[in-house]
């Protein structure tokens, strides 16, 4: 196996580039855009394989590739103004997320969720 070593990542031109630290650590690892209702489906992703539709509000992000542990930070956004989001049983292998509001769990058609590591 080769290992490439750099302090800069360039564009073609040279005209923009970013130390490679900001590419290893400050970019997202993992992330999703998803429809959340009717049939759950994909529209765009990252380092996710699929998504599980745990009844109304409740979906599981599911990584294509596990992580080294569940030390990872989460934002997870949707379209319909939920009162409340939150992220729970983070795992090497998913995570799972939550849409509430204003009094009863519900699906949005626009979800996104990023893992940051």
């Amino acid at each position: 196996m080769s290992t490439l070593r750099l302090t800069t990542i360039s564009n073609q031109t040279g005209s923009s580039s970013v130390p490679s630290e900001t590419v290893i650590n400050g970019s997202a690892k993992a992330w999703v855009n998803f429809n959340g209702t009717g049939t759950v489906a994909i529209r765009a992703s990252f380092n996710v394989s699929s998504i599980t539709d745990n009844g109304a509000g409740n979906y599981t992000v599911n990584f294509t590739t596990a992580f080294a542990d569940a030390n990872y930070a989460t934002q997870y956004m949707n379209d319909n103004g939920a009162r409340y989001l939150w992220i729970d049983t983070v795992t090497t292998s998913s995570v799972k997320v939550y849409c509430f509001g204003p009094s009863a769990y519900f699906d949005t058609g626009i979800n996104c969720v990023s893992v940051f590591r």
